[in-house]
């Protein structure tokens, strides 16, 4: 009977513009779609050959039961109807948008001295909150606290200002603070300032704010106080540099998006990149589910008109990567609603080509990271586990570990595995040789070891922040940290992150009893042998251990390489480079035949070396620490190897 009544339904179908509304047999809406002819549009899902092909039609269809339709003036009456009752129903089988509506926040807190910091809930607690900011990408806020710091040296860390530390982190050194938290540093009225500047700033009052700080230049000048007039002109220099870079970094582009997507199964990304001004605002991407069995101009085109639905101001122009099937439409129904003519192009050349290319590089990989936080098993339970175990405010995605290996003569090796998702990423993994009078410290190697890699951090972000173009190595943090060890290598992993101002979370997993020390807990962690969380943080554990050893072995391995050579008269630190990377290890150039051995050090060389070796083989103990001081590739020690 419901089939009888659906196919009198679809006979009496109107062929005029409007909106459909699929129902199953309870009366819920299943999907809503637009059409410029109903009767052609509604026909073709239960007419279409094709249609049993596709995987996301072969679920629907039998399940529609009765069909509504809504008859609209023209087709941009129906886009807007159908973004309105998507809103309203939430249809499964429409694609839907992957938000929380979380917008990101700038806030300056209400502390007698001031943090800025970002933040997703606005509370009544007297704090400055300034955005929101696009809620797929906490990127640009990232990028503005940044820039506030430099310029205004506002401090981020937690600590309760007193006045009475003994000495400052490094962000005092790094000019990003002025070091309230010190007796000789910043007073309340000094910071207060820097704070009401730094609002100034983050309200667009720029030109203001230039105008207030020349006049404050000229009147320290006056007074003779020079050095706080030199001040002044790096502060204004500084934000007058921002200001140019932001202006030509897209000359000849006005108001643009630039939009293109990425699918993978019933998951797709959209990649944003937000022009406006001539300026380079915001790159995001925004999460679409339900994309199975979509072609690409379809989806990207339903995403565009849900994402557009509820912003304020919108582009002159829409640059895609793939042609949309109405994108007249779309265009027609963003130009009323901007007051002006919307053009949605494909670009097929030049600088517009260039940026609709990125965005789809970017599409595809937020699309991969997103799905490799999704489908990865029992690792990602064991990642959900542990950030409710240990209390952390967002999933531990990234987990770095460290350990120490050290080995005789006092040398040391540190270790850096990264893991994400659960699963090893070992194109970031690094070793450290420990440089200086470290020996045996475990505490003081751990300490270097940090120090290394968080400096890089520094550095590197400020080179990205200043526009160069590199691919992010040290600069991408992680979420938690793992040491190798108990409560003494805990606190002296976070004395380095106090040192450089990290607000990352840190933990030590010791060996025995697998007991879990954190921070903000006087008694050791123990979770069950069969949680989740804690095999992860064994495997993430034993990977860094593994690695550090791996690292010592091929060290003494080396050393004993050079120290086998030192005697060979006509063998100086390039030849012995040349021959470990060819055979490897001493074992390898022992072996090697005479030919091969002249094919690196020539005839007469190559004999004079076999004739040595074959008389000298000191076992590994006794050529330890006598090598050249370098690494394998000819670095001092101390750099990364």
């Amino acid at each position: 009977m419901a089939a009888e009544a659906l196919q009198a339904t679809l006979r009496l179908l109107p062929a005029r513009p409007g909106v459909y509304l699929f129902r199953d047999a309870g009366g819920r809406v299943l999907y809503v779609g637009k059409a410029a002819s109903l009767r052609a549009r509604v026909r073709q899902y239960f007419h279409d050959p094709d249609a049993a092909t596709n995987p996301r039609l072969r679920v629907l269809v039998p399940r529609i039961v009765h069909v509504d339709t809504i008859v609209t003036a023209n087709e941009v009456e129906a886009l807007i109807l159908e973004t309105n009752l998507i809103k309203q129903h939430q249809p499964p089988y429409n694609i839907r948008m992957a938000d929380d509506k979380a917008y990101p926040y700038v806030k300056l807190t209400a502390e007698p001295f001031p943090r800025i910091v970002m933040t997703r809930k606005i509370v009544r607690d007297g704090a400055r909150y300034f955005g929101p900011y696009p809620y797929h990408e906490p990127k640009l806020v990232g990028r503005t606290i940044r820039t506030i710091r430099r310029l205004f040296k506002l401090r981020t860390c937690q600590i309760e200002i007193r006045g009475d530390l003994p000495r400052p982190c490094l962000d005092y050194d790094m000019g990003l603070c002025t070091a309230p938290c010190v007796a000789w540093g910043a007073t309340a009225e000094a910071y207060a300032g820097q704070v009401r500047q730094a609002a100034l700033f983050l309200e667009g009052r720029q030109a203001s704010l230039l105008d207030e700080l020349r006049a404050e230049m000229a009147a320290a000048a006056d007074a003779l106080q020079f050095e706080r007039a030199a001040q002044l002109r790096d502060q204004i220099q500084a934000m007058e540099a921002i200001a140019e870079r932001q202006r030509i970094a897209t000359t000849g582009l006005e108001d643009r998006d630039i939009a293109a997507v990425a699918q993978s199964g019933d998951l797709a990304c959209v990649e944003l990149i937000t022009i406006r001004g001539g300026r380079i605002q915001d790159q995001q991407h925004l999460l679409v589910r339900g994309a199975r069995g979509l072609e690409a101009g379809e989806l990207l085109s339903q995403a565009l008109a849900r994402h557009y639905a509820d912003l304020p101001v919108l582009p002159r122009e829409i640059l895609t990567d793939v042609e949309l099937p109405d994108a007249a439409v779309l265009a027609a129904w963003l130009g009323e609603r901007r007051g002006g003519k919307v053009d949605v192009l494909v670009p097929q050349r030049g600088e517009k080509r260039r940026l609709v290319e990125l965005a789809r590089e970017n599409a595809a990989l937020a699309l991969t990271q997103t799905r490799a936080r999704e489908v990865g098993g029992q690792a990602v339970v064991g990642v959900a586990e542990l950030q409710e175990a240990l209390g952390l405010e967002a999933a531990p995605f990234r987990i770095e570990a460290y350990d120490v290996s050290h080995f005789q003569a006092g040398e040391a090796v540190a270790s850096m595995v990264v893991f994400e998702g659960g699963v090893a990423r070992k194109a970031d993994y690094r070793q450290f040789r420990i440089r200086g009078p470290a020996g045996d410290d475990d505490y003081a190697s751990l300490q270097e070891a940090l120090r290394r890699r968080f400096s890089r951090a520094r550095d590197e972000q400020e080179r990205l922040d200043a526009g160069e173009l590199e691919r992010p190595r040290w600069s991408v943090l992680p979420d938690l940290i793992l040491i190798d060890g108990g409560r003494g290598q805990l606190n002296a992993a976070r004395e380095v992150l106090f040192e450089h101002n990290v607000a990352v979370p840190a933990a030590g997993l010791a060996k025995e009893h697998e007991a879990l020390y954190l921070a903000d807990r006087p008694e050791p962690l123990r979770l069950a042998a069969a949680s989740q969380a804690l095999q992860l943080l064994q495997r993430v554990r034993d990977e860094a251990h593994r690695f550090a050893n791996a690292a010592g072995r091929r060290l003494r391995e080396r050393r004993i390489v050079f120290s086998a050579l030192d005697d060979v008269p006509g063998i100086g630190e390039r030849r012995k480079r040349e021959l470990i990377r060819r055979f490897g290890s001493v074992r390898g150039v022992r072996a090697a035949s005479p030919e091969a051995l002249a094919e690196v050090l020539g005839p007469r060389l190559a004999a004079r070396v076999a004739a040595h070796l074959a008389g000298d083989a000191p076992p590994p103990e006794a050529a330890l620490g006598a090598g050249s001081g370098k690494s394998l590739d000819g670095r001092p020690d101390g750099d990364t190897i």
